[in-house]
């Protein structure tokens, strides 16, 4: 099905009015005078948040290993003044603004804490000119030094807002971490699946405005059989041949919705020498859609076809020989989703990036706010402010250029989704 955001969650955007009266009042957001003096804040302390990020990125945080930044940005949260900072079971920093007078859901602003590098990876940054070179410091110690800069700002501030801010560092939000931070947040039963809005910080920019949630179902399949000598042991059934037959066939996938989605065999593996039969094959694969629902389809359409290789392997074996046995396992779930481009929140951060210069682009992307608006919460992930390159590389770079620019629609966002 098709998750739209309802827009009673924000009552404050006041959505039940004619267009141009919510299009006055997101205008009046970024035109209010109480909020000048934070906006100045943003710009004249943007040293400060550039050196936050620098330290971040100091600290290793390598998929399943979050601890150590984790507990820096657990002691930023305490210094700040947010109330009942805390980690979570599974290691996700939470810290809450609550001005006088705010009470209901929370709007939750979420950056993650991991990368995508492994343990022992150099860390330490090198400038070269306006560009600070080191892996992780766009991706994503951007997003956690602008959510820290919001939440400085905010908790040092005598703004009144309906309703609270949740700021969440969470983990796992890279690769196989299958985002096991904000999935946990958002867990059956959990209170925050009643939040107001979700806005996840990850990576630089100021344009950029994810709306659409890429979901990804990921696949292991494994093919095991006796094995055997190439020669004496013929007409053994051979599991590469099965795998072989089965990436042909998926291959020739028709693709619902094709402009939205997509399917990749992205490794293959098997077989012990030239000269035998092999005992086992194995591939990854991965599928993505921006459709709800689709992934499941692409999956029955992949089991099927595995199912018929390993048949035809099976059928055609001599006499006598065990059968080839198959097995899948999905080793990573992503939802998709959609907050609309109508929804108010989507047309205040498309507004407030206007009023700051740049031209806002609505697009799709799988990030932490995939699964709250999964849910049907509204949600959205912006950058925060800053050119950069080579992300997920060793020469992954960041430079400040615009980045107060970013911090500063990154607070007004959150304001906006809070109530102000």
């Amino acid at each position: 099905m098709t998750h739209e955001a309802c827009g009673g969650r924000l009552p404050r955007f006041r959505i039940t009015h004619p267009e141009h009266t919510r299009t006055a009042t997101l205008r009046d957001l970024t035109r209010q005078t109480a909020l000048q003096p934070l906006r100045r804040q943003v710009h004249q302390t943007d040293d400060q948040t550039l050196a936050e990020q620098i330290e971040l990125v100091r600290i290793p945080a390598p998929p399943f290993a979050e601890e150590a930044r984790g507990a820096h940005v657990l002691g930023r949260f305490g210094a700040l003044g947010l109330a009942d900072a805390r980690r979570d079971e599974i290691g996700n920093v939470l810290g809450t603004w609550a001005p006088e007078g705010a009470e209901g859901a929370p709007v939750v602003v979420a950056a993650h804490l991991d990368t995508v590098f492994p343990a022992g990876t150099r860390v330490e940054p090198r400038t070269s000119g306006k560009r600070i070179h080191a892996p992780g410091i766009t991706d994503n110690c951007r997003g956690l030094a602008g959510m820290l800069a919001v939440a400085r700002i905010l908790a040092a501030s005598d703004v009144r807002a309906p309703r609270p801010v949740l700021f969440a560092a969470t983990v796992g939000e890279e690769g196989i971490g299958d985002l096991r931070g904000v999935k946990h947040m958002f867990r059956e039963g959990s209170p925050l699946r009643g939040a107001a809005a979700f806005i996840a910080l990850d990576g630089s920019g100021l344009r950029r405005i994810v709306h659409r949630a890429i979901g990804s179902r990921r696949l292991r399949i494994e093919i095991a059989g006796p094995g055997g000598h190439s020669w004496s042991d013929r007409g053994v059934p051979n599991p590469v041949a099965a795998l072989g037959s089965a990436i042909a066939g998926i291959g020739g996938f028709a693709l619902p919705h094709p402009d939205r989605s997509a399917l990749t065999v992205a490794r293959v593996g098997g077989g012990t020498s030239v000269n035998a039969i092999p005992e086992d094959a194995w591939m990854e694969l991965d599928m993505r859609s921006e459709v709800p629902g689709v992934l499941g389809r692409m999956e029955d359409d992949v089991r099927a076809v595995l199912a018929r290789a390993v048949e035809a392997q099976n059928t055609a074996r001599r006499n006598g020989t065990p059968p080839l046995r198959a097995q899948v396992e999905i080793i990573g779930d992503r939802p998709s989703g959609e907050t609309t481009a109508t929804h108010p929140l989507v047309r205040a951060a498309s507004l407030i990036t206007g009023s700051l210069g740049a031209q806002p682009e609505l697009v799709g992307s799988s990030t932490d706010a995939n699964v709250p608006m999964a849910l049907g919460i509204p949600s959205i992930a912006i950058g925060a402010g800053g050119d950069s390159g080579g992300i997920h590389t060793l020469d992954e770079w960041y430079a400040n250029d615009g980045g107060a620019l970013g911090v500063e629609r990154a607070l007004l966002v959150v304001l906006a989704a809070a109530g102000v």
